[in-house]
């Protein structure tokens, strides 16, 4: 706890070091999952399991916690991963836990834009859920602390956490640090914005080579208020991660302090039997709706917390979601829409400052417990508001005073969709629709500038369901902000936007275009009217028109008849309740934990 103290010697901190630990010598293994591995006679085939791998009698006997990383060598986003679990095993045994480190997979979506390979990043989050589930099940570990470092393992690792409800702490690997490119800061959103300057000559292959190499100069995860920083910003104002911890970059030492405390802190969550659904409640999930708002966060979120609630046996959709949205406040000056990084936002007094402002104005909810032990309130208590910074407004004068994402429904999207405003100046567009039954479609005709200026791109079947997978259109809308159009044409689909998307861009219109929603519907030439001040999205047909054109449409087979995506496919639910693949809380039986 030392290297913390000497750290940072704030009061705001003062909670990590607090005097409040379990007895190690006290004995609770008898209401405990491991008690079905490690006690009695007939559980000695399972112990020499355990002695075979130098574990002492007096370990074997001890709490169990899991530590569930997300590491893979597959991006930045997870390298660190593997050194942050040996210090939460550190705090783990320190307290008088046995901490069992396990890996679970995660599809970076940064390697996976913009071909086939973005089909496997939403299913991933299914994946992750579940094989942590299977592990933790399997080998009847007592609690959980995972680390995630990548868009979809984030909401992943939380969702694993409410559905097993052992006690748990969810540790964030961090962001990146900005690149600088001749003297401008960048990140990899430059990069794919680059692309469309490369591709109308704006941008030569010499700058393009330069750029590519230096953009992305650390571990970590995307560095502005992509979907990673976003749920990591979630992560903290749901309560299931320490204050200050998910705003730390992934290079800085503190991030080992972060997460030796995570490994003390479930253990103290052990003896206090405090659960993750002791934690996410309605009340916690509106806390997290408000944050992504207020940050100018991904769009992405109103996919995963309803994702999250679903595991809580909670009905949180995307309506709900969107009517928080609709009433807090934009205040943290972030990219994509803003000025600056996650970075910049922790070290003016990170997530903690952005929820102190708006729990004073009334947009958090401060009874709400968290893995602390305390609620948002007392954890916020000492929490002072820096004046010498502009990076968050404070939420009384903030930038805007409608949240940075907004909810839209109407004829083209009766089950919604959503649409991130941060940033933008125009909230309002009509056109024609030009569509696009796939994403590489789309891209081509931004690539060979065969749109026209005031078109509505349109590009469908792309839902979870018909993608299947639900894509993210980054490598779409950042060629078009680098050809300069990003405010001059809107761009509507069924699929996803990276959180690193900005420009006039609507996601998750449901019914998706596979199930014959409305966006299945439309063609070229007809006119959408988009309108995010009062929220609504339609084309200027009528109901008869539209049922008349359903009569002849006809369901799309995609390309997968086997495997993992094939299965998502089949077990997928609309985004409207965040993409789900199985009943949730609701139709469970009895949680794990009380086995």
């Amino acid at each position: 706890m030392k290297v913390l103290e000497n750290y940072l010697d704030f009061p705001r901190f003062q909670w990590l070091w607090g005097t409040d630990q379990m007895d190690a010598k006290t004995n609770i293994k008898s209401r405990l999952p491991s008690r079905h591995v490690t006690e009695g006679p007939e559980r000695a085939p399972h112990r020499s399991y355990l002695y075979a791998m130098g574990l002492t009698t007096q370990q074997i006997h001890q709490p169990f916690v899991g530590v569930a990383s997300c590491w893979n060598e597959a991006a930045p986003c997870n390298i660190a991963l593997m050194r942050q679990a040996q210090a939460v095993k550190k705090g783990v045994a320190s307290a008088g836990g046995t901490p069992r480190e396990f890996c679970t997979i995660t599809v970076t979506d940064g390697i996976a834009m913009g071909h086939e390979g973005m089909r496997s990043s939403l299913p991933s989050r299914e994946a992750i859920a579940d094989t942590v589930e299977l592990t933790m099940r399997g080998h009847a570990y007592d609690a959980l602390v995972g680390l995630a470092g990548c868009d979809k393992s984030l909401p992943g690792m939380m969702m694993a956490m409410v559905r097993l409800n052992v006690p748990s702490v969810f540790i964030y690997g961090g962001s990146i640090l900005p690149g600088n490119f001749r003297g401008q800061q960048v990140t990899v959103q430059d990069m794919f914005e680059a692309v469309g300057k490369h591709s109308i000559g704006e941008m030569s292959d010499e700058d393009l080579d330069e750029i590519e190499r230096v953009a992305c100069p650390s571990a970590g995860a995307c560095g502005a208020q992509f979907t990673a920083n976003t749920m990591a910003t979630v992560s903290e104002a749901i309560g299931l991660a320490l204050p200050y911890s998910a705003g730390a970059p992934a290079p800085y030492e503190i991030r080992d302090a972060f997460c030796t405390t995570a490994g003390e802190k479930v253990m103290e969550l052990i003896s206090l039997n405090i659960r993750p659904r002791d934690i996410v409640t309605r009340k916690s999930l509106e806390n997290a709706a408000a944050v992504v708002a207020a940050s100018g966060g991904s769009t992405n979120a109103a996919l995963h917390l309803p994702a999250i609630a679903h595991e809580c046996g909670i009905e949180f959709n995307l309506f709900d979601v969107a009517e928080i949205f609709k009433k807090t406040p934009y205040v943290a000056d972030l990219k994509p829409g803003g000025r600056y990084v996650a970075k910049d936002m922790f070290e003016v007094g990170g997530i903690p400052i952005l929820m102190k402002t708006l729990l004073d104005n009334g947009y958090l909810h401060g009874d709400c417990i968290t893995v602390t032990g305390r609620t948002i309130a007392e954890n916020l208590k000492s929490v002072k508001w820096n004046p010498n910074q502009d990076v968050v407004r404070p939420a009384d004068k903030p930038i805007t005073v409608t949240g940075g994402v907004v909810g839209l429904k109407g004829n083209l999207a009766p089950d919604g969709a959503i649409v991130k405003v941060a940033g933008m100046s125009n909230l309002k567009f009509t056109g024609p629709a030009r569509c696009f039954d796939s994403e590489e479609d789309a891209f081509a005709a931004v690539k060979n500038k065969t749109y026209k200026e005031g078109d509505v791109l349109v590009i469908r079947y792309e839902g979870p369901k018909g993608g299947p997978g639900m894509r993210e259109m980054l490598q779409t809308t950042a060629a078009l902000t680098g050809q300069g159009m990003g405010g001059k044409v809107a761009l509507v689909t069924d699929g996803r936007f990276s959180g690193a998307t900005r420009g006039f861009c609507i996601g998750h219109v449901g019914p998706e275009a596979a199930v014959g929603g409305p966006i299945g519907l439309i063609r070229d030439g007809d006119i959408i009217e988009l309108d995010a001040d009062i929220g609504t999205i339609n084309v200027r047909l009528s109901d008869a028109e539209l049922a008349e054109r359903k009569k002849s449409w006809k369901p799309r087979e995609h390309n997968y008849g086997s495997g993992a995506i094939w299965k998502y496919a089949q077990q997928v639910g609309p985004a409207l309740y965040g993409a789900v693949t199985h009943p949730g809380g609701a139709a469970e039986k009895i949680a794990y934990a009380d086995l």
